[in-house]
């Protein structure tokens, strides 16, 4: 018994001096480095992801967190966002534009230069920050066509085609150079890339002093920017010791997995138009619970989807105006009518989203196809409910009427008939022998009125 008290004693000791060490392991160690990866457009997804993972760098006491970038651009608001939470982060970011191959275009350029240091890999690039409008051109490219000299049209800037683009580009450059001036970065470069969507390699970049240095991996990212100082939210100075910090990545988590694909215009579309047709189809068909269920869920995910995205809302009213002029041309058959919901959806869909941002375009394959499904089943279905409706009943007391029936009992005008797969209670106007084949004529308070085959409206009581 001692033996065993002791062992305990011993062992609950062991236990308590294994946690004592352990924060002074750490400390010996280092605090962590932790690793973001944002590979493709820029959205409300990446924005959480990032926003989450600068939180928790913030809650483990983080020594910094590595930005790793290869990204097309994106949408305006969540580069924004981004932004603002690397700014008002405590611990130091790191913009890193890796692997070889990959690049930090349009809205990837001013997250690298809000970062607190900037790092590239060799084979990468970066620039091309003009901000994209629907229907024009990118403001300040050149337009290739000639002037009025006859001289090449490349030779020459051009100036902004109206306000709004002007507003755009200038607010862009405003921004761009103020992160520049920030963090002591070529700011001249950074407007050149949004004015004239200029861009630059890795080494071009370290030597226009767009970036601090390249780097081939993050280990060798670390070992560079160790003994480096920054300063972090608050005015606040920090000397980053990272020589021998351990690289954890963050995991996206399922809810930005999921955002991830919900805000992808074309996914939204879809699940917005399968939610119609769910309800649709439990309207024509009350009872059937599941296509209701399915299409109120994916209507309001895809509702979901859309307040998250730059909607037009007169393309999703043009929208829903061609899905009322289909619904009437199904009933009410004038082909004009019909064309104008057909013109209306696809206008409108086409106008769904404001921006034409890398990532974020609807396609004309999903739009075809679904506008041709859309047509095809509200003509189709609907004009087959509507015949149906008109023509003669096929259920019920009316489909009872002129059906064939046996006789199994019969007794002066009353007996029994078997028919339908039931017994039913009859009633006629003459005597009929069992096993005889009758007609039904009619049903009057569940009794059937029968009748010699072949009699018309005679007969009957």
């Amino acid at each position: 018994m001692q033996i065993m008290k002791a062992a305990l004693v011993a062992a609950i000791s062991l236990v308590a001096l294994i946690f004592c060490l352990l924060p002074g392991a750490a400390e010996e160690n280092g605090r962590p480095a932790l690793a973001v990866t944002i590979d493709g457009a820029i959205g409300p997804a990446a924005a959480a992801y990032v926003k989450d993972a600068l939180a928790r760098a913030g809650e483990r006491r983080a020594e910094v967190v590595i930005l790793k970038m290869n990204t097309p651009g994106g949408l305006n608001s969540s580069m924004r966002e981004i932004i603002a939470n690397v700014l008002a982060s405590p611990v130091p970011v790191v913009g890193y534009v890796a692997p070889a191959g990959a690049h930090a275009a349009s809205a990837g350029t001013y997250i690298l230069y809000a970062t607190h240091i900037a790092a590239m890999a060799p084979g990468t690039n970066i620039g091309a920050a003009t901000p994209v409008q629907i229907g024009g051109s990118f403001p300040g490219l050149p337009s290739g066509a000639p002037d009025k000299d006859g001289k090449d049209g490349k030779d020459k800037k051009d100036e902004p085609k109206d306000a709004m683009t002007a507003k755009a580009t200038n607010d862009a450059v405003a921004f761009i150079r103020s992160l520049a001036e920030l963090r002591n970065r070529n700011a001249d470069w950074a407007e050149k890339a949004v004015r004239e969507a200029a861009t630059l390699s890795a080494n071009g970049a370290l030597q226009a002093q767009v970036i601090d240095l390249v780097a081939r991996d993050q280990a060798e990212l670390l070992r560079q920017i160790d003994g480096r100082v920054v300063e972090v939210a608050g005015g606040k100075t920090r000397r980053l010791a990272t020589k021998d910090a351990v690289i954890e990545a963050v995991d996206a988590g399922w809810i930005s997995r999921f955002l991830a694909v919900i805000t992808d215009p074309n996914v939204a579309f879809i699940l917005l138009m399968v939610g119609i047709y769910g309800l649709i189809f439990e309207f024509v068909s009350p009872g059937a619970v599941a296509p209701g269920v399915v299409g109120t869920i994916c209507l309001l995910i895809g509702l979901y989807a859309l307040n998250l995205l730059p909607i037009n809302y007169a393309g999703l009213g043009l929208m829903l105006v061609g899905i009322a002029l289909l619904a009437i041309e199904a009933f009410s058959p004038t082909v004009v009518i019909g064309l104008g919901g057909v013109v209306a959806f696809v206008l409108g869909a086409l106008m769904l989203v404001r921006v034409e941002a890398p990532g974020y375009r609807l396609s004309w394959t999903v739009i075809g196809i679904v506008a041709a499904m859309f047509t095809g089943f509200v003509l189709v279905v609907f004009g087959a409910l509507r015949r149906a409706r008109r023509g003669p009943g096929r259920a019920g007391v009316q489909a009872m009427q002129g059906l064939s029936a046996e006789v199994l009992d019969w007794n002066e005008t009353e007996g029994h008939v078997f028919t339908h797969g039931e017994r039913w209670q009859a009633r006629g106007a003459e005597i009929f022998r069992p096993g005889e084949r009758v007609e039904v004529a009619k049903v009057v308070d569940l009794t059937l009125v029968v009748r010699r085959p072949g009699q018309g409206e005679g007969g009957q009581l």
